[in-house]
């Protein structure tokens, strides 16, 4: 008999004791086991276009933590690259990449229909970790929003205010609108393929709509997002969707009903009372503060249970409001785990 998958039931609506439990970048450089095979690829980028690798640091915090979920080990800045924007990571700095700014740079982009040749090692990876899952583990496929990933096309790194796409939005619209247009076909088909690769949940990343208030949020957030939702949930009507509007504040509030998404996932500037009102629109998932992973002791513990017995009383996916850190402590993990499930 096959074992239950405890997110599953979550984002199905379900409330569970103890609730699931995944951790955003739990494949990552807090692991001295990630550490060491990310050396063995020789360059992160490296590592995740090699499908043994990238499976193999995607299995490590599962057989470390069990968490009841995996989320493929990949990067949201992939789909610029295989749409043929230059792209290298650099040591210390992060991602740096060939800007979008002109009708001309937009022309310059490859057809959706060929950026499977650089993305099949991806897919190649999903179909390898599903075929090494526990059997209750759930496995997670992501991309960047339109958005987010377009603040990174635009002004070619990460920038603390995402002025150089803000500049582009009010300046040059119209390419502008193409750009977010050509980002949300490629996510489509970029999930699709994912999900017939054998993803059994959907995470949308819009890590930086924060910097959006308003309208532009409603336009270049929700409505993308919306969007992407409507055409997987077409070609895949029982496959769940998180959506992560990081510092939408407020405007979380019937985000998830109106992009039509499963579950929101909420930051840790968010109190639970206000969390706790969006259970009746969705899933929700969240917002644990990431520096309690680094510090742990006995705040950790205190703010462990204040959220599970909290939001205990409508669906709820345990996990940190933003990606765990490098200078995480693995104990830590441990002790949350512990605290969450006795």
């Amino acid at each position: 008999m096959l074992k239950e998958k405890l997110l599953l039931k979550s984002l199905g609506g379900e409330i569970t004791s103890p609730p699931p439990v995944w951790l955003m970048r739990q494949a990552g450089r807090y692991l001295p086991e990630y550490r060491s095979t990310r050396a063995r690829a020789g360059d992160f980028l490296s590592l995740c276009y090699n499908p043994e690798l990238a499976a193999e640091v995607t299995l490590q915090p599962i057989r470390r933590f069990g968490f009841d979920a995996a989320i493929i080990f990949a990067d949201i800045l992939l789909v610029p690259q295989a749409l043929g924007v230059d792209l290298r990571f650099v040591e210390g700095e992060g991602p740096r990449l060939s800007t979008i700014s002109s009708r001309n740079d937009l022309n310059n982009l490859k057809p959706i229909d060929e950026i499977d040749s650089r993305l099949s090692p991806i897919y190649d990876t999903v179909r390898l970790v599903k075929s090494k899952l526990p059997e209750d583990v759930a496995l997670i496929g992501f991309a960047g929003a339109p958005w987010t990933v377009a603040t990174y096309m635009i002004a070619g790194r990460g920038t603390s205010n995402q002025a150089p796409a803000h500049d582009l939005m009010k300046n040059n619209t119209f390419v502008f609108d193409l750009l977010i247009e050509k980002i949300t076909t490629a996510t489509i088909h970029y999930l699709r393929k994912q999900i017939e690769a054998g993803a059994e949940v959907i995470k949308l990343f819009d890590s930086w709509a924060g910097s959006l208030s308003g309208q532009d949020l409603i336009n270049y957030s929700l409505k993308p997002l919306s969007k992407i939702v409507s055409a997987l949930k077409q070609s895949y009507p029982d496959i769940p969707i998180i959506v992560f509007p990081r510092g939408a504040g407020e405007m979380y509030r019937g985000f998830a009903k109106k992009t039509s998404a499963d579950a929101i996932a909420i930051d840790q500037t968010v109190p639970i009372s206000f969390m706790k009102n969006l259970q009746v629109e969705a899933c929700v998932q969240g917002n644990l503060d990431p520096t309690l992973m680094v510090s742990g002791g006995k705040k950790l513990v205190e703010e462990t249970k204040k959220l599970r017995d909290q939001m205990s009383e409508g669906p709820y996916i345990f996990n940190l409001g933003h990606g765990i850190t490098p200078d995480a402590d693995p104990k830590n993990v441990e002790i949350m785990l512990n605290t969450l499930r006795s």
